[in-house]
């Protein structure tokens, strides 16, 4: 069933009104972006919408990657800016929230029409971008490869550098150390404190993930080197399934080389994958996976949300009925923005740390805000998203207060 994912997340803030003890006017605020921006891309005969949307600026300039799928849509893009709006409130970096896309299979584009649709997505919206304004970045099927071209492109219209109008850049551009693996480290760190918390024996867990793009592949790595038995992989073509454990690094190699996890050990359908018996499942794909039609099959303990938009607020009702734990992905997957956000400092200030000094700043930055969520869902016995969101929202408030804008 298609749900509307930015109506969703509008609901979400809406029902938070009592238990964050918002009135309707301060929610309000969140109800729209500030400002939306549209343009068609043209290669050949071919026209591709594209967009570019900064949703609240309170704390910061906007920040948020750009989107080249088949399915981008306006709402889609709507959702992801306010997400990311929450999400730079959550960590507490000061960035307001931005989203782009382009409604383009990039699959189906050579490579000299990829990098004209990023030069001409620049082009188009140049005038509303830039270091103190607004700050692109990668998101699904994109790489540092296009940023490099959207950043050579921004370049030459401005007739300078700017090696902070952009980031998850190349590291010979400017880009940041650690920024590659940077969401799935952030999303670990997030699981890491979780089960220190809960005193949880994390040798004896067993982990699921949908999704084993550049996150998901990350995380899984990073998850088997730390110990975590892996039992189950998708990606977008199958998934495959070893009770036993899956081998990460020899996967990884399977999967290069192929191109798809499947083949690899025993085959599972993507649907089975969501409700197999495990510890964790690591949603780290696209939106609406968990739906209401199938929330009540799940049956992991956490539910760590490294993709945007995972659940749909019916199911995060069911979940919550069924005692499962949802770490939500305005926190788990803030490593990625969080990080940009240093490399966006390191290009502001021309000083460039090591890998280990920037994964050593997310760590703490990650850490500390679990902390100040997890505080707040011990405090009021709420979720841990519905405290994410809270806190998130009580920061740009305040922020919108101090500007005389609420």
């Amino acid at each position: 069933m298609f749900m509307n994912i930015f109506e969703d997340t509008l609901k979400r803030i809406e029902n938070l009104g009592k238990i964050g003890d918002f009135n309707k006017k301060q929610l309000q605020i969140f109800s729209k972006p500030k400002r939306e921006h549209y343009s068609e891309l043209v290669i050949g005969d071919m026209k591709f919408p594209a967009f570019r949307i900064q949703y609240n600026d309170a704390r910061g300039p906007t920040k948020g990657g750009i989107r080249y799928h088949p399915d981008v849509s306006l709402d889609e893009v709507r959702a992801l800016a306010l997400w990311m709006s929450l999400k730079c409130a959550v960590v507490d970096i000061p960035y307001g929230g931005a989203k782009g896309g382009v409604k383009v299979n990039p699959k189906q584009l050579s490579q000299e029409e990829l990098e004209e649709i990023s030069r001409q997505y620049v082009r188009a919206f140049h005038e509303e971008m830039g270091p103190e304004k607004d700050i692109p970045a990668p998101d699904v099927y994109t790489t540092p490869q296009i940023m490099a071209w959207m950043l050579d492109e921004f370049e030459k219209i401005k007739g300078g550098h700017y090696p902070g109008f952009i980031t998850g850049k190349p590291l010979e551009l400017g880009g940041s150390k650690g920024r590659d693996k940077a969401t799935a480290m952030g999303a670990y760190y997030v699981l890491r404190e979780y089960v220190k918390s809960n005193k949880i024996d994390s040798r004896i867990m067993k982990i699921v993930i949908q999704g084993f793009g550049n996150a998901g592949m990350h995380i899984s790595k990073i998850l088997f080197d730390e110990g975590y038995k892996i039992i189950a992989i998708s990606d977008s073509k199958g998934g495959v399934y070893d009770k036993k454990g899956l081998n990460i690094p020899k996967l990884i190699e399977y999967k290069k080389k192929k191109r798809k996890v499947s083949g690899f050990t025993k085959d599972i359908k993507n649907n089975d994958l969501l409700e197999l018996e495990c510890d964790v499942l690591v949603p780290a794909a696209l939106e609406n996976q968990i739906t209401k039609e199938n929330a009540g099959s799940i049956k992991a303990k956490i539910i760590l949300e490294v993709a945007n938009g995972p659940i749909t607020s019916d199911a995060d009702e069911i979940l919550e009925i069924g005692d499962k734990i949802v770490l939500p992905d305005v926190l788990v997957n803030a490593g990625g923005v969080t990080t940009s956000y240093f490399e966006w400092v390191q290009n502001n200030t021309g000083y460039y740390w090591e890998e280990e000094e920037v994964l050593d700043k997310l760590d703490k930055k990650m850490t500390k805000s679990f902390y100040e969520i997890d505080k707040k869902v011990k405090e009021k016995d709420i979720s841990y998203r519905d405290a994410a969101y809270i806190i998130a929202i009580e920061r740009i408030l305040k922020s919108e207060k101090l500007r005389g804008n609420a």
